[in-house]
């Protein structure tokens, strides 16, 4: 974990920046979420995402980080994260995680949300509402004077009563200029000892919860993570910012997986 010295604390002035940096992020990750349907490839809706990052005045921010050949992260099923659009169809029963990243004025807004293209399965479900409610989770201790260890278990503690998974291999992170700031925000309890949060720290929040175990494998292309046991993940994301009261969702979209909207109970 980072120390706490080393956690950039945002001013008013950068703040209102990564507003506008989230929400230009939101507006592209919805979008592209309701063009999302069967028989587009991946490739297809990357291309879509890069357009609107580009007429919403922002630069995509994976493309490049790192060598990533694409605008946006596009995983399917299996994948957990950091999937490359290509050639593959989605399909009905698919669950189609979408991660966008969005530089715009210096500053980044990163958000995802897991997509399902119907029918799905009962279990897929579940694993949705229980991983957006686990992000719902975390963000209610985003708060200052909050140990981030509390918040990070939060996300575990919450999804594993429903016989998922967290993924260990992969956290979320402090984000503003960089893609990757301090801390390193786990979806489990850490052992070390963990920073207090304070306003003006801003946060990616993002469960990714698998159906089955929360062990991975990386694929050959270098990028993509899949569940060892191929069964299903769900990922959300939300840009939190810290302040001295309620947490700011800097990149706020209406929510897509409570109970009732899929019609399921946990």
């Amino acid at each position: 974990m980072g120390k706490k010295s080393r956690i950039p604390i945002k001013s008013v002035a950068e703040i209102a920046r990564m507003r506008v940096a989230g929400e230009a992020a939101s507006a592209v990750l919805q979008a592209t979420a309701k063009y999302i349907e069967p028989g587009r490839t991946t490739g297809e809706v990357d291309a879509y995402a890069g357009e609107l990052i580009k007429e919403a005045g922002g630069t995509a921010t994976f493309l490049g980080y790192r060598g990533f050949p694409g605008n946006i992260c596009i995983s399917i099923n299996e994948e957990v994260v950091h999937g490359i659009g290509g050639a593959r169809r989605i399909q009905p029963g698919d669950l189609v995680k979408i991660d966008v990243g969005v530089t715009k004025g210096g500053w980044i807004g990163d958000n995802a949300i897991t997509v399902p293209v119907g029918p799905i399965t009962e279990e897929a479900k579940r694993l949705l509402v229980a991983t957006e409610q686990s992000l719902y989770e975390a963000i209610a201790l985003a708060r200052e004077g909050v140990r981030l260890a509390d918040l990070c278990g939060s996300v575990e503690g919450f999804v594993t009563k429903y016989g998922f998974s967290v993924v260990r291999d992969l956290v979320g992170h402090g984000v503003g200029r960089q893609l990757h700031e301090e801390p390193q925000v786990p979806n489990y309890r850490p052992m070390e000892r963990t920073p207090i949060l304070k306003a003006g720290m801003v946060l990616a929040i993002e469960p990714m919860v698998n159906a089955g175990t929360g062990k991975v494998d990386w694929l050959d292309d270098g990028w993509t993570v899949v569940s060892r046991d191929r069964k299903q993940s769900s990922h959300f994301e939300h840009t939190v910012l810290i302040t001295d009261g309620d947490p700011e969702l800097l990149t706020w979209r209406p929510r897509t997986a409570l109970p009732e909207q899929l019609g399921v109970r946990l």
